[in-house]
């Protein structure tokens, strides 16, 4: 009769396990990085993957597991890396404005939203809403150019204020 198995499950295996491997993860995650913290984080954190999976780690396999995992966060980590790179390239300007790109994002889709709900007014309130806010001039002056009376501008305007503020949330314009 053979004897069981030993299951990364019971905490002296997994310990035992820990201490046998650490050194030799380290190393690998060191080599692979170049960064001591970064490594460590790496090893910790394969681990701890292997603790929460210890039931479907096979314990003959256990070694080969931890390499992988160190392997496979090295390189998600230079993946994000270079996700966040090409994003910086694609937008300089983050790092003018010192922005999150979740900030970014969100400008970006606001942006895209403001254009279509000012796309959709009508082409009257468009003109007067561009002609006021884009171009800065006064309803005096759309008036004017329009050859429209003023108070006709200012009735193409609070229409296309309240249009805009019903189909964009949370904003005063």
């Amino acid at each position: 009769m053979s004897s069981p198995k030993p299951s990364l499950c019971e905490e002296t295996h997994f310990n035992s396990f820990y201490l046998k491997h650490i050194q030799a993860a380290n190393n690998f995650a060191f080599y692979k990085c170049g960064d001591q913290a970064a490594s460590l984080d790496f090893v910790q954190e394969a681990f701890a993957k292997i603790w929460e999976n210890c039931s479907k780690v096979d314990f003959t396999k256990a070694k080969t597991y931890l390499f992988t995992t160190v392997n496979n966060l090295f390189l998600n980590k230079v993946r994000h890396e270079k996700v966040v790179l090409s994003y910086a390239k694609a937008a300089p300007y983050q790092d003018v404005t010192n922005q999150s790109p979740e900030y970014l994002l969100e400008e970006e889709e606001f942006k895209a939203k403001l254009e279509r709900v000012i796309s959709n007014l009508t082409e009257e309130q468009r003109e007067v809403f561009l002609l006021n806010r884009i171009e800065e001039k006064k309803y005096r002056e759309i008036a004017e150019l329009l050859n429209i009376s003023q108070k006709t501008v200012e009735k193409r305007m609070s229409a296309a204020l309240k249009v805009l503020r019903e189909n964009i949330d949370g904003v005063s314009i």
